[in-house]
Order: structure tokens, then sequence, then C-alpha cells
């Protein structure tokens, strides 16, 4: 039954945020986290990134199943940019993901059946004070303080390789494309997500503390950018799956 695992159906939700903070690291100490299928998708051939997506859903289901059969929850991505050539000659841009977590146990069993994603329940606590949003969790170890609303004045982080907001949306925007890559069969499974009115807003990270990041034991990681976007209807359609050979000279060799 690990067909089920490849995206089987559509499926769609409400986004009622989604909060994601993006790191640059040096490409060389991102290479060794992807595989061979894939390219890091670098800023000024220097920077490679890892994301992390903190997704308040609701409603998720199967698409076009009635809102009512959905269910809500909170989920966390720690994603890498990455490029991906396909059959046709397309060099799209997305995700691999590294780690996904839920804080429902019912997301955890669905997402691992239906997904390769490798999901795992957390506790989630979230907290306002004013304008300040605190999302911690004791058991994956990280705590973040991010203060909403931001606006194009909030300055950039300290250390960002990026110029500007502009250049900042340019690069690091929605990423559509998620993949997975099984080495036994040399295939690469390609969801694609639909959104619309994608319009990211720049947040301010106060503080934050990620145990999954310190224990990739990566130097030099600085935080580039923080975005939150909200109330966005969101689709992943049916997954794809493309078969994959080396690339040699610009061309795809078996």
């Amino acid at each position: 039954m690990s067909f089920l695992k490849n995206h089987p159906f559509a499926v769609e939700a409400f986004f009622e945020s989604s909060l994601v903070l993006t790191f640059a690291v040096p490409k060389e100490q991102l290479q060794y986290m992807i595989p061979g299928c894939l390219e890091l998708d670098t800023f000024n051939d220097k920077w490679a990134f890892i994301a992390i997506a903190m997704v308040q859903t609701k409603g998720l289901r199967p698409k076009g199943f009635p809102a009512f059969m959905g269910n809500d929850f909170f989920l966390i991505g720690y994603r890498v940019f990455v490029r991906f050539r396909n059959e046709e000659g397309r060099n799209l841009r997305g995700l691999y993901i590294l780690k996904s977590e839920t804080n429902k146990k019912k997301m955890e069993v669905l997402g691992n059946i239906f997904t390769h994603y490798d999901y795992s329940t957390t506790d989630i606590s979230q907290s306002w004070h004013d304008d300040l949003l605190q999302i911690s969790s004791l058991k994956s170890g990280f705590d973040l303080k991010v203060r909403i609303p931001g606006g194009d004045h909030v300055p950039l982080p300290v250390g960002s390789p990026f110029s500007d907001w502009k250049e900042t949306r340019r690069f690091a925007g929605p990423l559509p494309f998620t993949f997975t890559y099984d080495s036994s069969s040399g295939k690469v499974l390609v969801i694609e997500g639909v959104r619309k009115d994608w319009k990211p807003m720049p947040v301010q990270v106060v503080d934050h503390q990620f145990s999954f990041i310190k224990q990739l034991g990566i130097d030099n990681i600085q935080l580039a950018n923080a975005f939150i976007i909200r109330n966005i209807p969101y689709y992943w359609k049916k997954g794809k799956i493309e078969q994959w050979s080396k690339i040699d000279d610009n061309s795809r060799v078996s």
C-alpha cells in the first residue's frame, strides 16, 4: 500500500496564518542534506536556505469534500529551498522536507499514510501580548517570539544576505512545489501547491531558539527574513511522479 504515500488525491485547506522564517546557510553546508536529483536554490551562488513554516490550517480535507468534513491542524515544516529539472526541461523551484510536525495525532497518522513527510506529534503553545506572538514547544525544543504587524519599515534581520524586503520577496516568495525522492526507483514525487492573493507581510523576530536547527551543526547560519500571510485558500494537487536521470552536459542521460 506504499502508493498511498504519493499524494493520491488533491487536498485543500484554509490557511488562517502561515508564519515563515528563512535562514541563510553557506551552500556547502546544505548540499549533503538533499538528494542528487535536486539542486540547491542559491542566492548570489553563495547562500542556500532553510525555512521553518508554522501554519494554522482550517478545514483540511480531500479537495471537493464539504468543509464540515475537514480538520483543523497546526503544522510545522522544516524545508530546504531547491530546484528540480523535470522531464519537460522545466526548472521548478520548490522545497525539500527535512522534518514535519503537527499538534494532533490524527494528522500524524493520516499524514504518514498519504505523504512521505514523516510527521510527528508535538505540543504547541501560542500566546499573544499586545502585538507580540509567542509560539513554543517543550517537546520539540523551540521558542519563537515575533512582533505582528510589521510592515516594510521593519528592518531586515542583522546579517541577512538581502538588501531590502523587495529583493527578499522576489527570491524567497512562495515556492509552489515540494519534492520527495525514492532512491530505490530513481523516481521523484512532485506536489504542486496552488494559492491566490499571497501577500506576505514582514514581521520582526524578537527572539528564536530551535533545537532542530542547532542539531544540524551548521556554522554561520543567519536569519534572512520572516513573513506572515493570513486568510488564504490553498490546495495541493495530486502528486505527479517523474523518473529522474542524471544530468550531464545540460542534457539527460540514462
